[in-house]
């Protein structure tokens, strides 16, 4: 990670562990978990159905309330900013065959990751960078999803 985009995650996950202990509750978020029922869990063919699924699916370790490390914690905290809650979040602890079979669909090697509209979009990193950079807003707009940074912005701009 460069300096800055280390030092910007670095200020989300502090922010994320805030007031609220770090465990906040968004209604629309689905802990999906593994997929259940059975196994296969890691197969080409319910990979893509999973990622399609949803218009934003997020494969992490633990989930939105409690994730398990501190990349896939930014990322909840990027969509929580982004107002974001509305999506599908697997665990890729509970299940080792997801959590290889999701790095090699993807053929990216880490998690957590992003897929937006079906579409890979990258890890912790990438998101982040999409969050700094703007790009994120114009994507979510894409899929109908208005980023809460543009009524924060909005409400800003009327001061």
């Amino acid at each position: 990670m460069s300096g800055s985009l280390g030092r910007a995650a670095a200020a989300l996950l502090r922010w994320g562990r805030g007031a609220g202990g770090g465990v906040l509750r968004d209604p629309g978020v689905r802990s999906a978990g593994s997929g259940g029922g059975g196994g296969g869990g890691g197969s080409a063919e319910r990979l893509d159905a999973m990622v399609k699924k949803d218009k934003v699916v997020v494969f992490l370790k633990g989930t939105p309330e409690q994730p398990q490390c501190g990349f896939s914690n930014a990322v909840v905290q990027i969509l929580r900013l982004h107002g974001v809650s509305d999506y599908a979040a697997y665990n890729v602890l509970d299940d080792p065959q997801l959590r290889q079979g999701i790095k090699d669909y993807s053929n990216w090697p880490t998690i957590p990751q992003v897929f937006l509209n079906g579409e890979f979009v990258g890890g912790c990193d990438i998101l982040l960078q999409m969050h700094q950079n703007g790009d994120l807003v114009e994507e979510l707009k894409k899929l109908g999803i208005r980023s809460a940074l543009l009524d924060e912005k909005q409400d800003q701009d009327s001061k």
